[in-house]
This record gives C-alpha cells, sequence and structure tokens, in this order.
C-alpha cells in the first residue's frame, strides 16, 4: 500500500466535512443576501409599491447625495433579510451597487401595509467623464428575488472608483419606517 503525504489526507477530510456541512449553510445569491427558501415568508415584489426620493441631490461632481427609498408592504406579513438589489443603467449597460461594508443586515418582518426604507449613498460624477456612469434608470429587487422593479434615475451622473462598473455608491440595509 502506498502511503499518502498527510497533507493530501487533511485536504481530502476537509473537503468531506465541507460536503456534509453544507446542508446547513446559508446559500448566496448574487447580491451576497442570504437566498431565500421556498418555504420562506419573503415579501414578494408585486406586493410591495415603491417610493424613490425626494433625494437630497448631489449638486456638484465630488458631492455625496443620498436618495432614500421606502417601501409598503401591500401583502401578507413578509420577511425582509439582507440588503436590497441595487443597479443603475444608463442606455448601454447595469452597474451594480453594493451594500455598504459598514451596514450589518438585519431580519425584519413587514406586517399588511407595513413600511420599510433604505438609502442609496452616491458620489456624483462628471458630466461626459469615462470613470463615471450617465445612469437614466434605477432596478430594484428583494433579498432571494429574481424579479426587479424600474425607476428613473435623475440625480446626476454617477462617479467610478475606477470606471463605470466600479461606482462610488452603497446601499444601506433595511431599516423600519412610518410610526
Amino acid at each position: 500500500m502506498r502511503a499518502l503525504p498527510i497533507a493530501v489526507v487533511t485536504a481530502a477530510a476537509a473537503l468531506m466535512l465541507t460536503a456534509c456541512d453544507s446542508g446547513g449553510a446559508d446559500k448566496k445569491d448574487s447580491g451576497g443576501s442570504p437566498a431565500t427558501s421556498a418555504s420562506s415568508t419573503a415579501c414578494a415584489i408585486d406586493r410591495i409599491d415603491f417610493e424613490v426620493g425626494p433625494a437630497n441631490t448631489a449638486p456638484a461632481a465630488g458631492d455625496t447625495g443620498n436618495v432614500p427609498v421606502t417601501l409598503t408592504n401591500h401583502g401578507d406579513k413578509c420577511t425582509l433579510e439582507g440588503f436590497p438589489g441595487i443597479e443603475v443603467h444608463d442606455s448601454a449597460r447595469g452597474t451594480e451597487v453594493f451594500a455598504d461594508k459598514s451596514a450589518k443586515p438585519q431580519k425584519m418582518t413587514l406586517a399588511k401595509d407595513g413600511t420599510a426604507s433604505f438609502t442609496i449613498t452616491y458620489v456624483r460624477g462628471a458630466a461626459g467623464d469615462a470613470k463615471s456612469l450617465a445612469a437614466t434608470s434605477l432596478k430594484i429587487s428583494l433579498p432571494g428575488a429574481k424579479d426587479a422593479q424600474r425607476f428613473k434615475w435623475s440625480y446626476g451622473p454617477l462617479a467610478g472608483k475606477t470606471g463605470p462598473d466600479d461606482l462610488n455608491a452603497s446601499v444601506s440595509t433595511f431599516q423600519a419606517a412610518g410610526d
């Protein structure tokens, strides 16, 4: 019988343990939020009304702006967990706005007609700048959902860190809103 190096045996054992344990791990969607299972009570986007703004618009290139988004649940009680999926689009492409790294996602239950909010924070880019995205629309999805709703973006171009595919923008987690 041929002896295997200890590193190979250790690596194989680790892979087997990982495979056995993966059933209980959170599955991630493309936005980094825990995916929802079929039995969950995740909020359905077709039962949600969104109000985008009024914004604290960044007046000039290099300034920071905030766009609050309020959502109202018109369906049965449901759950929001993680971050909203946000993309901004120009005429040619869409670019994802990533979660604020300092925010910790919460699990929030919305009653029928309950409200929640989140904020998109962005740095305004210069018109015509190759690093900026001349955004014209905003696409919002809920954690674990494939469907999205589109809204007009009228807050100016978004500055890119290295280009229009790496925006200087972030989205907060869901927060309780209303009374």
